[in-house]
């Protein structure tokens, strides 16, 4: 991932041109797998990871309301950029996996449970 790395343009601009390398100009070869792909190297990216490593996680919060709520204030705190790509990454990423619970459940209900087949 070269986004983060210094250059001419702004970082937005590069996200943006890493986002439409990837998926094409209007998203076009998006999918529930790829885009899995792309968020686990942007997270070694900003993690600066080579490899997927476990991540220990040292959260003070206790409940997923409080982790969301210093999340979103965290990124109020960021420059511009990187919070509008940080917002965007969330956006993309829980956009695509509700596209995949919907399509899990649609597959569900046309075939139901296949182990109770055999």
């Amino acid at each position: 991932m070269s986004w983060k790395e210094d250059g001419g343009a702004s970082k937005l601009e590069r996200f943006r041109a890493l986002v439409q390398k990837q998926f094409g100009q209007n998203l076009e070869k998006a999918t529930p797998a790829n885009v899995r792909e792309f968020m686990l190297l942007c997270q070694q990216s900003l993690l600066g990871a080579s490899s997927p490593e476990r991540i220990e996680l040292n959260e003070s919060k206790t409940t997923y309301e409080e982790i969301l709520k210093d999340f979103f204030v965290r990124v109020l705190e960021k420059p511009t950029e990187e919070a509008l790509i940080t917002l965007w990454l969330m956006a993309f990423e829980l956009s695509f996996y509700q596209i995949e619970q919907h399509t899990s459940e649609r597959l569900q209900a046309l075939f139901g449970d296949v182990e109770e087949s055999f």
